[in-house]
């Protein structure tokens, strides 16, 4: 049982492997394709690509801005990544969700 569980662990890390492969090989083929090549890949892909896209409200993009502006400042503390997920635990484990 503990071998089939390796392989299946082995098999997820090669496929993400490959994939980061993958990306980096189309990234660099990308990169020095001829335009006529590039616009062609990208018709394929224009509707995932749209549907992909984040659009941010103007509210939102000036949010962002002002909490920029304050970390900038100094106003603003910032906390690891570490720190924020004890606080989300903490949150949870106090409203009963976990």
């Amino acid at each position: 049982m503990g071998s089939e569980i390796l392989k299946v662990i082995l098999l997820q890390i090669n496929t993400v492997m490959n994939t980061k492969a993958i990306r980096q090989q189309l990234h660099s083929y990308l990169e020095a394709a001829e335009d006529k090549k590039v616009k062609a890949i990208y018709n394929m892909m224009e509707e995932e690509i749209r549907e992909s896209a984040v659009e941010y409200t103007d509210e939102f993009k000036a949010e962002l801005e002002k909490r920029y502006a304050d970390y900038k400042s100094g106003k603003a503390k910032m906390i690891t990544a570490g720190e924020s997920k004890k606080r989300v635990q903490k949150i949870l484990k106090a409203s009963g969700k976990k």
